[in-house]
């Protein structure tokens, strides 16, 4: 029999912001596409080791795949466990091949004036807790629909979640987990409108009985 779970009040991630928090092994989180098209860009670092983050190139070699599901356990670039997918009712579409988006992506979609994104949100997010990352790790995107075809080129296409699907993942040690509701409007990542949105998450705790 499962375990009765209590849920923390909602926290939001504002459209085109980052949001952190801190986790100790063992706790959940669920990541709420509130709307049902935003991309969460997903990372974590081990409390004790900035220097070690959850890594996608680590994880697609002991995942075995390019689309993390329930069950997949997401690997540190030490390849020790920092992750675990415990369950997804959002069709289970996520990516690990793209980069967060920068400066630098908006400059060559042809965005001339300064541009919210995924990369200084990172940054933000870490700074309002007191800590910084050397670089950006390729992100964890959750919700992000990027197709591949026989030939194994990439799509950059809607997300096939509804509004008020979630990802409930599992902290394996003590991490600090960082969020950003993507920016992006110039691609259809973020649904064909290409309008970022507010998501969602809470802490999962066991309920005492």
């Amino acid at each position: 029999m499962q375990t009765p779970l209590a849920a923390s009040r909602r926290i939001t991630i504002p459209a085109r912001c980052g949001a952190a928090a801190r986790m100790s092994a063992g706790q959940l989180v669920r990541v709420i596409n509130t709307h049902g098209q935003p991309v969460v860009d997903t990372w974590a670092f081990a409390q004790s080791d900035p220097g070690e983050f959850m890594s996608m190139e680590h994880s697609r070699g002991h995942i075995g795949t390019v689309f993390p599901s329930t069950g997949s356990v997401m690997r540190t670039n030490h390849r020790r466990p920092i992750l675990s997918f415990i369950d997804d009712t959002s069709g289970g579409r996520h990516d690990t091949l793209i980069a967060a988006c920068d400066r630098y992506r908006y400059q060559l979609l042809g965005c001339t004036t300064p541009h919210a994104n995924c990369t200084d949100n990172l940054a933000s997010a870490l700074a309002d807790l007191g800590l910084s990352a050397a670089r950006t790790p390729c992100p964890l995107n959750l919700f992000m629909n990027i197709p591949l075809d026989a030939h194994g080129g990439v799509t950059f296409a809607s997300p096939i979640s509804r509004a008020g699907q979630w990802v409930t993942l599992r902290a394996e040690m003590d991490l600090v987990i960082v969020f950003s509701a993507c920016p992006q409007d110039m691609l259809p990542v973020n649904g064909q409108n290409c309008t970022p949105t507010d998501a969602h998450y809470q802490i999962l705790t066991e309920q005492s009985t």
